[in-house]
């Protein structure tokens, strides 16, 4: 028999929409039977004002009646089907709210569109993802100066060398040109050596170098084309990347690359 302590049962009129209160309060009317508020109080502990206020909602819900008692409120719980009837028209109620929203939907789409001040954003995953963001890098239609905070040791461990030096070369025909700043490691440092090495047209590329020690990070933010800027998550447990295009983050960003751009070496 379920008891004032049956914390399953009070989860289970909670996800009815009863309040912690409320199912307290109710699972409390069905032990005893019916009870004035003041004894209601006394067993769970809440003040006399709430538990009021609480039986009222209870009564219009449906789930208890109010009796006039010894010309005194007394309060006892009904039916338990009734709660299958309060289900069926909460159930209603969502499925109204549902297609009124459905039906609201197409000119709402409408006003999101319309808004000229709201950034666009793209999520990508996995490999593939993070390839199709690179390529997002090229689809631009005349030359421009990329900025990038990169670790590129960490992006050797799932990009190809056929693929990067691919990229590398479409850079080139584009005629991008490079300012980045990487971790001051070994592998960094010769990241361009491996990538760049059959560039017959040398892109100007500019690099300057943080300790990694100080300055720990695995990923890369590109600064690309008029007004776009990739952020991308090189770990292993969550290989994930977005592009968000708009004008004043762009700004912004190309700032932030400046002063560090200042900062390093």
């Amino acid at each position: 028999m379920p008891t004032l302590t049956d914390a399953r049962l009070l989860q289970d009129f909670q996800r009815l929409g009863l309040s912690d209160k409320a199912a307290l309060i109710y699972s409390t009317l069905l032990e005893l039977g019916g009870a004035y508020p003041s004894k209601v109080a006394e067993l769970t502990h809440l003040n006399r004002s709430t538990v009021y206020k609480v039986l009222l909602d209870l009564s219009v819900k449906g789930l208890v009646t109010e009796i006039d008692k010894d010309k005194k409120l007394y309060y006892q719980a009904e039916r338990p089907d009734q709660l299958l009837r309060y289900a069926k028209n909460r159930k209603t109620a969502a499925d109204e709210q549902y297609e009124k929203i459905r039906s609201l939907l197409p000119q709402i789409e409408a006003l999101y569109s319309s808004n000229p001040n709201k950034p666009k954003i793209r999520y990508f995953e996995n490999k593939a993802g993070i390839e199709a963001l690179f390529m997002d890098h090229l689809n631009v239609t005349k030359p421009y100066e990329m900025l990038g905070f990169a670790n590129t040791t960490e992006l050797e461990k799932f990009m190809t060398t056929n693929f990067l030096r691919s990229y590398v070369k479409v850079k080139e025909k584009i005629g991008i040109t490079t300012r980045g700043i990487i971790p001051d490691t070994k592998s960094d440092r010769s990241y361009n050596a491996r990538i760049y090495r059959d560039i017959k047209k040398k892109i100007h590329l500019q690099l300057r170098y943080i300790p990694l020690k100080e300055f720990p990070f695995s990923g890369e933010i590109t600064i690309y084309g008029d007004d776009r800027v990739s952020i991308m998550n090189f770990s292993d447990k969550q290989l994930m990347g977005i592009i968000i295009e708009d004008k004043g983050i762009h700004e912004m960003m190309v700032r932030i690359f400046e002063l560090a751009w200042k900062g390093a070496k």
